[in-house]
């Protein structure tokens, strides 16, 4: 157990991020789900619809930290085109 104030206090902080960063990888897989679904069943309409949502979910994880940045990218550009390829 940390004896110094500040590392107590980062203790907390960083159980909190964690925490929030695990809602928010949730979240972006239960979309990526949503839209690979839709590519799945070839409704290209219904794809185009989720992947905007779920691209705002990937890039907002990807800039605030909790999926790597060139991950997020990679996984917007791989849901385009297989959406592109319907």
């Amino acid at each position: 157990m940390a004896n110094i104030k500040s590392a107590k206090t980062r203790i907390k902080h960083n159980e909190k991020r964690a925490e929030i960063n695990a809602i928010r990888l949730s979240a972006v897989k239960t979309q990526v789900k949503k839209t690979q679904a839709a590519i799945n069943a070839g409704d290209k309409k219904a794809a185009q619809d989720s992947f905007a949502a779920t691209q705002a979910a990937l890039a907002r994880a990807g800039q605030k930290g909790a999926l790597n940045k060139k991950a997020a990218s990679r996984k917007i550009s791989r849901l385009s085109a297989a959406i592109k390829a319907i």
